[in-house]
């Protein structure tokens, strides 16, 4: 999926994407509302490293996960739902 190595952990209902970069951590941040429905909360790129597609690679990897799992995403993270409104081959994956 790309270059970057994106990690996942959840615990409980929250759970995120990230990345570790030498001088930080970018993440996307998402609430669990049910087995059908992820919330997409937050995503935050590392300072020096905006504008290089992290933000993008790590919502592929939550895309992923949705085809896979069968869960639609709520975009309450603006960087998601900007993407979402880019992207109508996506459609499917999201509850808007």
């Amino acid at each position: 999926m790309s270059e970057f190595d994106v990690r996942h952990t959840a615990s409980g209902s929250k759970g995120r994407y990230y990345i570790i970069h030498p001088e930080g951590e970018s993440e996307l941040t998402y609430s669990i509302m049910s087995p059908q429905t992820v919330i997409a909360d937050h995503t935050d790129v590392a300072t020096g490293f905006e504008g290089q597609g992290i933000g993008l690679v790590l919502l592929e990897h939550l895309l992923a996960d949705a085809r896979e799992k069968g869960f639609r995403i709520i975009p309450l993270c603006p960087f998601v739902n900007a993407q979402r409104r880019k992207h109508p081959e996506w459609a499917d994956l999201f509850s808007v």
